[in-house]
Parts: C-alpha cells; structure tokens; sequence
C-alpha cells in the first residue's frame, strides 16, 4: 500500500500576471526574478508582439537618482542596434515601478547552462565567447561600456543565436543608494580591479569581464569566490587569476593565453580592446575542432536536402510501354529490299568499330594512367609524364608539413587516374614545412612586440613581468622560443616584460637617527620625504615609522617617508581597518582627532581599507587620521 503524497508547497501567485501594465504590455508569465528586477513575458497590445519586460525592483524605484539615471540610460540604450544585442524597445513606469520592454529571447542564459552541463570544452565556450565580444565591440563603438558582463546577462536563444542584455542598466544601478549595495556585491565575482579600487570602467573593464566569463565556462567556477565579498575584491585588486588548465589539464595553452591577456590587473596589459580580443578567440578557434552541440536534440535535427520533402524523396513516375503497331501496308510491300539496308548498317557498324579501335589505341581518345609522381622532383616527374604520353604543369606552391620543399605535392588529375593522351597534368610544388623566424623584439614597448609577432604570423602567448635594471619598463627582456627560431604559423611566443629595477627592500628603521636613514637611503637611489609627531615610544629625533614600511620594496626613484619623533604623543591611532565608514569617523573624533576620508566614486562595501597614520601611530590631539573607503 502507498503512502500518500505530502503536498508540494507552492509561492503565492504573481500579482501581475494577467493584468495590463501601462495600458499596453499584458503580462503573460514570470521568467527570472533576482534582487534588482523581475522579468515578465508579456504581449505588446499595440504592436501584437511578444517582450521582455523588466519590473525594477521597490528598493530601486524609492531613489530619484536612480530613476532619472535609468530613464537616461534606456534612452541611449534604445539607440544600440546589433544581432547580437538584446533590443531596448521602450521604458516607462507603472505604478511608481521603472521597467523595460525589451526583445523577448526564448531560450535560456549562459549561467543555466553552465549548471545544466557543467564546464564546457574550449571550442563550445569560445563560439559563445565570439558573439558576445562582437556585441561588447558595437557598444563600445557607440559610446557604451557594459560594466556588468556576468553569465546571466548572457542569453542562448533556442536556436542557438547568443545575446547580451542589460547595456546601461548597470551603470544607472551602480551609483545609486546604498539600497543597491547588495545586487553589486553579487557581481563583484566579474569585476576588474579598476572597478573595485576607483569606480572607473571602459571597454577593457568588459575585457576583464569577458574574460572571467571565459574562465568559468572552460573551469566551470570562477577564479576568486568567498562568502566575503570584501576578499573577492581583494583578490581581483591583488592576485592575478590562475591559469585555466590548472583546474582542467586538458584546456590547451592557448586557451590559457586568452585568459591571462584578458584578465591582467594592469588595464594597460590587457587586450586593449574587444576587437583584439575576438581577433585572437577566432585565431584559436581555428586550431581547434568544431564546437559539439549541448543537447542531443540538436544532434538529431534533420536537414533536408534541397529537391526533397520532409516526407522523404518524390515519387517515382512509372512509364508504361506503349502496345506495338501493326507495320503499314507500304511497308510490306518494301520487306523483300530489307537486306540491302541491313548489309549497309553491317559494313558501317564494322567500319566505326575498326574506327573506334583506332580512336582509342592510337587516336586521339587513346587513355593512360597517370602515373605516381608524388614526392618526386619536378624532373623525375617531368620524365615520368612524358613516358605516359603526358605533359606536366606547375600550378603554385604550397607549405608542407610531411613533403620535402621543392618536390611535388599533389597532381591533378591524381596519380593511377585514366586520362586522354597528351593531357596536361597540373602538379603543386612543396615549399616545405610552413616556419617563421621568431623577430627580435628585445628592448621593444609590448605593443609594438605584439605588432611584430603579429607580422611574423606568430602570436603572444604568456607574458611575464620581471624585475630588470637595464631594459625600461614595459619593454620586452627576452623572448620564449628565442629570436630566429623557427616556428609554424600560429605558434605563441611567451614574452617576459621589464618591471623596471628591482625595487629597495626596506629594512627595520625605527629607532634609528633620523639622518642616518635619510643618508642611507637617498644612497639607494630613493627620494626621501619626512614629517615629525609626537611619541611616546621613540626620542626627539629618532625614526618612529616609514612609509613604505618594514620589509615592502620600494622602485628606485621611489619615495619613502619618514615619520620622525618630536617626543612623547597625547594620542594612539586606533585600527580601522573593515571598519564601517561611519564607525570609523566616530571613533577618532571621539579620540579628539579630524578624520579626512578618501572615498572613491563607487564604494560599495563603505568600509575602510586603508588608513594614515597606521594604527598604533602616536599624533598630537586635533591631528588628522585619513581613512581610504571601498
């Protein structure tokens, strides 16, 4: 006996679905519902046609900013037209709530895929990474830079078609209220470090972007995660991200490359824009196989050959022979002349066999074989062809990877073919295996390496940063494989780039005369700036403190400041560091102290990530403590 079922719980019906939003737009059915929007299907009354509309969310719409930014930002988003962008069609408000209509992409998005299947192969992730690149390119083009690439702003239509949504929408959401702080932090998995420090985003910010996103689709996970956002942030600002195929073996370098040019923290190292980027995604796409679909439903899609139904091929026509009639009367008068004419076809059948044998024994429909001339020079194939009656013609050459330069590669007609005498048989010539010398870019900017890598048919594989006190910063210091090496079209050159002097490691100065580390120092080759506080820890005149501090490196011609006792301080610097912003104001006013905050454009944590003086400092009461907010 079974026992009953338990009953599923179910949410409360949507309060939207059936109703008429804005006297147009008749909401048919939820799609996604996230923090900052819920996504309705509906049907454009006026126009008869099926979108997308974009409820924004409560918190949003009780911000004017935002408002006012949004309507400004759909307005110019309605301008950006391309096929692989996902169509503005109009903005409004219904009931105090912004939304957007927008194309209707029936399908599902990159994030949905990536749980349905997992990670995917280098060649599945790379065809959908080339449309988005493509997308990303005309909104650059037009003025736009996306801010927020992520796999749920990427959509997989049904039939395969790939576009991003939601250009402008992040940047009216990322300076708005502090409402909206949690819908960043759930992005800050994709964001560049410039973003993350300063609030500054152009086209290699979606570089940056596009490039995790490549990352998570070979990987199936993105580089940096935590359950702080704080330390993903901190992780993009201050580690690069791993090399893919240290996570799947099987990614090949090149797919590696991408990812590292991609996502370098540097924006000045990074591909400089879209287009460079795609450029070499369709360069490694091309030494990989084709993309296998993800559904076997796609596999077994029939195509009809053109000249058949899809009920298979037309019907045969059935011809019947016609009865035999009887001969004329005339005719039977004539059947006694009968073997004259059939004498005259016996001697012209004989004459045309005899013709026929000479036509092709020795006449001009004489057939022979081409012989195998492959791998021979182009005077042993030249004799050869000529002992079978054959003349041989050079038609071009070709590289070779198996034959030798100079001999023939292939023949057409091909060797053991039946041709007609005298033919001409056109033979392509082996240049040999297809190599190019590795140009000398030592010394060179890396843009002006990459040009002539770019000119050599070679590409740029790894680059690396090392310390050098000969070769300028940013130029190349050597090259791997090295210069005039030999190598196939394609092939990558890893390039190790100056970093500039080894900078000064800093000793343990505190304590110290002040002018004896100022000599020490200026000797080293580093500017020397000081200020003076009270402490109570250090003599009038002795180093309390350095900034850079204890053991950081510090480039030559760097600065480094010394903080020099005036005696006993009134008052400690406390830690602030991942203190709320707010409670960290307090605090040193409290302590009697100003406070200076350093506070960027786009600060989505407000919390303090940096301070001056550093905590245990001792300053007089009414100093200034400055606090860095990100």
């Amino acid at each position: 006996m079974e026992s009953p079922t338990a009953p599923v719980p179910t949410s409360p019906p949507d309060p939207l679905i059936g109703t008429l939003v804005d006297g147009r737009y008749e909401v048919v059915r939820r799609i996604a519902r996230g923090g900052m929007a819920t996504v309705y299907e509906a049907v454009d009354t006026r126009l008869d046609r099926t979108v997308a509309l974009k409820m924004m969310s409560p918190a949003l719409a009780e911000d004017p900013g935002f408002v006012t930014r949004f309507r400004r930002e759909a307005r110019a988003a309605a301008q950006l037209s391309h096929p692989h962008v996902v169509a503005v069609y109009d903005q409004g408000e219904a009931d105090g709530l912004p939304y957007l209509a927008m194309e209707y992409v029936p399908g599902r998005t990159l994030r949905d895929v990536l749980r349905d299947y997992g990670a995917l192969t280098p060649e599945q992730a790379l065809t959908i990474l080339d449309p988005v690149l493509e997308a990303l390119i005309a909104a650059h083009d037009a003025g736009f830079v996306h801010r927020d690439i992520k796999p749920e702003n990427i959509l997989i239509s049904d039939d395969g078609r790939v576009k991003v949504t939601d250009f402008g929408l992040a940047r009216a959401v990322s300076n708005t209220t502090t409402a909206t702080t949690g819908m960043i932090i759930g992005t800050v998995a994709y964001l560049s470090p410039e973003h993350v420090e300063r609030g500054d985003a152009d086209a290699r910010s979606d570089v940056y972007g596009a490039g995790i996103c490549l990352f998570e689709m070979v990987t199936g996970q993105v580089p940096f995660a935590s359950d702080s956002a704080i330390t993903v942030a901190y992780q993009h600002v201050n580690a690069d991200v791993p090399a893919p195929s240290s996570l799947r073996r099987s990614i090949p370098p090149d797919v590696d490359a991408l990812v590292a040019t991609a996502t370098r923290r540097d924006p000045d190292l990074r591909y400089p824009d879209c287009r460079a980027f795609l450029a070499d995604v369709r360069r490694v796409r091309r030494a990989l196989p084709p993309p296998q679909p993800l559904s076997k439903d796609l596999q077994d899609t029939l195509i009809v050959p053109a000249g058949m139904g899809a009920d298979g091929p037309p019907p045969a026509v059935t011809v019947r022979p016609a009865e035999p009639a009887a001969p004329p009367r005339a005719a039977r008068r004539r059947r006694g002349r009968g073997w004259v004419v059939a004498l005259v076809l016996l001697l012209l059948a004989v004459g045309g066999a005899a013709f026929a044998g000479w036509y092709l024994a020795a006449g001009p429909g004489k057939q022979v074989t081409v012989p195998g001339i492959v791998n021979l020079s182009e005077a042993e194939a030249t004799t050869a062809l000529k002992s079978a009656g054959l003349r041989l013609e050079v038609a071009g050459e070709e590289f070779s990877e198996t034959v030798a330069a100079g001999l023939i590669l292939s023949a057409d007609p091909e060797p053991g073919a039946s041709v007609a005498a005298d033919s001409v048989v056109a033979v392509v010539l082996s240049r040999g295996p297809e190599r190019y010398a590795v140009p000398d870019v030592l010394g060179q900017p890396l843009e002006a390496a990459r040009s002539a890598l770019a000119d050599a048919q070679l590409g740029v594989g790894v680059i690396t940063e090392e310390w050098d006190p000969a070769v300028a910063i940013g130029a190349v210091v050597s090259v791997d494989p090295a210069v005039g090496e030999e190598l196939r079209s394609g092939t990558l050159v890893d390039l190790i780039v100056s970093k500039g002097p080894k900078p000064v490691r800093l000793a343990d100065y505190a304590g110290s005369p002040a002018d004896d580390v100022r000599a020490e120092l200026e000797a080293a080759g580093l500017v020397v700036k000081s200020t003076e506080e009270f402490s109570a820890e250090y003599a009038e005149g002795l180093v309390v403190s350095t900034t850079p501090g204890k053991g950081e490196r510090v480039p030559v011609g760097g600065a480094v400041a010394l903080v020099v006792s005036k005696g006993p301080p009134p008052v400690e610097v406390p830690y602030l560091i991942d203190m709320k912003r707010d409670d960290a104001v307090a605090l040193l006013q409290n302590l009697g102290l100003n406070v200076e905050v350093n506070e960027p454009p786009f600060t989505p944590l407000s919390r303090v990530i940096a301070q001056d003086p550093d905590a245990g400092t001792l300053i007089p009461q009414g100093s200034t403590v400055t606090i860095t907010i990100i």
